[in-house]
């Protein structure tokens, strides 16, 4: 059976959590394929909130075998928290799995994150400080812990006695730091975390290319998104990690060849954390409105999210990188209140006209957006189950976003609870 694959197509918080759930109910099986703990996935189930960042979103179904892959970088710590958390509100985790080749956070990528951000001044990039980018590049350097080191202490004291010669020397002739303690990391991961972890950790690979065999139906979700991706994001305003449709298939370990369905997640406006471009950034009242009612804080760190108009001209691209074969707009409900609302068809770059991103990222940091204006819809949608129950103002914006983009909006978030989607037959 083919997998799916949810993807975020601006720079992150789409709503990815909220579609990954709803379409979990046909799955037997949900992936998490990059990122860390970086990531926010909210999902409301009733009167429950539910804010995951390394449990993929699948869990909340007591049928799903939930899978941390091997594109993932795990804090075992955050990952234990988070599992007691779901617990203590009756979702059974059983049946969570965690790649034995997903990398280990440890506590000197965490310390490291922190310093270089604080030293870049200025010029940071915006990290969330949990230690992500630098247990990716350990892992590019090849002197990275996997998971599947816990089983054996022998190899993990090993390995963590060679990393920690270069990482003291960094931190304390470098950064005038204190010099991490091996022996406490050693107590706290062996004795504490590995028994914990250990019945949670297989062979992913193959457990999911056997499911494929069986016709199981697979879904793949990643954190972060398009814009956010190491290679093809606002770089260096980007995460660590390959966020993008190809990226889930490095993470999970499965080819090409047995994905068939690629959704994307937008915004029906656009919100960043953190530094970099913004073509259609609103510093104004109506950016603070979007902020105010779309509750635009960041899930994990609380930090207020930048806001702007729908930009047409990131998503064609989202389109070209992730093959996107259909969309999900979410939070349409958060423009309820608005007069008129905007899509940007297209970036002025020196009095000239495009409706392609630029390659250059000075022309970026400097384009003007193009608009097209619609009239709002000035009544509350949140209670709308069928796309066709959706005022006209509210059906001529979403179809002029598949008509920009040449592909179908399958799916409509009018208000954050699970069952607030409309779904449009095709």
């Amino acid at each position: 059976m083919p997998a799916t694959i949810v993807v975020g197509t601006q720079w992150g918080d789409e709503g990815k959590g909220k579609i990954t759930d709803l379409l979990a109910g046909e799955m037997d099986i949900v992936v998490r394929y990059q990122g860390g703990h970086n990531a926010g996935h909210t999902i409301v189930v009733d009167d429950q909130t539910f804010a995951l960042q390394l449990v993929p979103s699948g869990i909340l179904y007591s049928h799903i075998t939930a899978v941390i892959g091997n594109g993932v970088v795990v804090e075992p710590s955050v990952l234990l928290d988070e599992i007691s958390m779901l617990e203590s509100k009756g979702i059974d985790t059983s049946k969570l799995k965690i790649s034995s080749n997903a990398h280990l956070i440890l506590p000197y990528h965490l310390e490291i994150d922190r310093i270089t951000e604080r030293y870049l001044g200025k010029n940071k990039l915006g990290t969330t400080k949990r230690g992500i980018g630098p247990s990716y590049a350990d892992k590019a350097a090849r002197i990275g812990i996997r998971v599947q080191d816990l089983l054996d202490p022998k190899i993990f004291k090993t390995k963590l006695e060679a990393v920690a010669k270069e990482k003291n020397t960094i931190l304390t002739r470098v950064y005038n730091q204190l010099p991490i303690d091996t022996e406490e990391i050693l107590d706290k991961f062996l004795n504490e975390y590995a028994p914990k972890i250990a019945p949670m950790i297989c062979d992913s690979v193959d457990f999911l290319h056997n499911s494929l065999s069986e016709n199981k139906n697979i879904l793949l979700e990643g954190a972060q998104a398009t814009f956010l991706d190491l290679d093809h994001g606002t770089y260096p305003y980007v995460t660590s990690s390959n966020p993008t449709a190809g990226g889930a298939c490095v993470g999970s370990g499965i080819g090409p060849m047995h994905i068939s369905r690629v959704i994307g997640i937008a915004k029906s406006y656009v919100t960043r954390v953190g530094s970099g471009p913004f073509p259609t950034e609103l510093e104004d009242e109506l950016g603070d409105l979007l902020v105010q009612k779309g509750h635009e804080y960041g899930t994990n760190t609380g930090r207020k999210r930048r806001t702007g108009w729908l930009d047409a001209v990131m998503l064609k691209h989202a389109i070209r990188l992730n093959s996107l074969s259909e969309l999900a707009v979410t939070k349409l409900d958060v423009l309820d209140d608005f007069e008129t609302v905007k899509i940007c068809v297209g970036y002025e770059i020196d009095g000239k006209t495009t409706d392609k991103m630029p390659y250059h990222q000075s022309d970026l940091h400097h384009v003007k957006a193009v608009y097209e204006e619609f009239d709002g819809w000035n009544t509350s949608i949140s209670k709308v189950e069928d796309y066709n129950d959706l005022p006209d103002q509210a059906k001529v914006y979403i179809n002029r976003i598949s008509e920009i983009l040449s592909v179908p909006v399958n799916f409509v978030g009018v208000g954050p609870k699970r069952n607030q989607v409309a779904v449009i037959a095709n």
